[in-house]
């Protein structure tokens, strides 16, 4: 099992950036398919961004171009630059592990765009 720790969420401006972090417990960390979700209020989870374990990346249509997923094995973490953010990126952003049929998630970290 591994547990993910979200980290790097706030409050920003339109047009801003922030750069979210996921820490990961264990010794697998390389082997798993990372991912970052986000859920807004009254909407359901969506797949914002994923990395495999060999570094494949895929993006929502509504990010393409605008976040950057990446992580670095030997940190044991992942990340997500978010760049030009607009008020619908507002949600809470979840980090999650697969492997195995295995899923797991973060307690999720909160960006909010705002002026």
């Amino acid at each position: 099992q591994v547990q993910l720790v979200e980290s790097g969420g706030g409050l920003v401006q339109p047009g801003g950036s922030l750069r979210l972090s996921c820490a990961a417990s264990g010794s697998l960390f390389r082997l798993y398919a990372m991912g970052w979700y986000r859920q807004a209020p009254g909407k359901q989870r969506e797949m914002v961004a994923q990395i495999s374990s060999g570094g494949s990346t895929d993006y929502a249509d509504s990010v393409r171009g605008r976040f950057t997923i990446s992580r670095d094995n030997a940190k044991n973490s992942v990340y997500l630059q978010m760049n030009s953010l607009k008020p619908d990126d507002t949600a809470a952003y979840y980090c999650s592990a697969y492997l195995a049929r295995n899923t797991y998630w973060g307690q999720g970290t909160q960006v909010t765009v705002s002026s």
